[in-house]
């Protein structure tokens, strides 16, 4: 592996002193194809631009339509405009973009869409181990480490549902939160895209 290149390639013979990056013998640049892709001339379209010729699309994809004819609806009876912007709420797998709501089961209209947020989560309350060590350790030297038993900790597991009606179609998913804070952030969540859907 040290030895990987023993020596100069053997189209190039070694010239002592020769620099690789000069400008070549006679002044005059390198062949019109060095640096282009494809080996072209400066005007010709290099690899990955469109080319001059109609060619066939791509197996899978339809001939693109001429602007002016009507593009059909699509199965659900909505299209979706053109997105302006970025994406403006995401909840789990549901999106809000635009007008529009992009879920797994398709793109459904914005506006007069029905959301619902229902809270699957629990949260127990229960007292940590690092609680009842402190009380015994303080417990030997004086009764103050009692006081550690009344340590209390707070575990929150669980869901929040969140369901999107709109255009004919629905869709569910379940978001999954770790506290009561990430509770109340998917519900004022769900609260903002009902105000964007009136």
């Amino acid at each position: 592996m040290a030895n990987q290149y023993p020596g100069p390639p053997p189209e190039q013979p070694e010239q002592p002193g020769h620099n690789p990056y000069a400008t070549p013998p006679g002044g005059q640049p390198a062949d019109a194809g060095y640096g282009y892709p494809q080996g072209g001339r400066p005007g010709d379209p290099g690899y990955g631009y469109p080319q001059a010729g109609s060619q066939p699309p791509p197996p899978g994809f339809p001939p693109s339509a001429p602007p002016s004819a009507p593009v059909p609806p699509a199965p659900g009876g909505f299209q979706a405009g053109p997105q302006i912007g970025g994406m403006s709420l995401s909840l789990g797998d549901i999106a809000v973009s635009g007008d529009t709501i992009m879920t797994p089961a398709g793109p459904m209209p914005l506006k007069g869409a029905v959301w619902t947020a229902t809270d699957m989560s629990r949260t127990e309350e229960k007292m940590p181990a690092h609680a009842v060590v402190l009380a015994i350790v303080f417990f030997l030297f004086c009764l103050l480490g009692l006081l550690f038993l009344l340590m209390k900790e707070r575990v929150t597991t669980g869901f929040v549902q969140v369901t999107v009606n709109s255009g004919g179609r629905h869709h569910s998913t379940m978001v999954p939160v770790q506290s009561r804070e990430q509770v109340m952030f998917v519900l004022n969540q769900v609260n903002y895209a009902r105000s964007l859907s009136v």
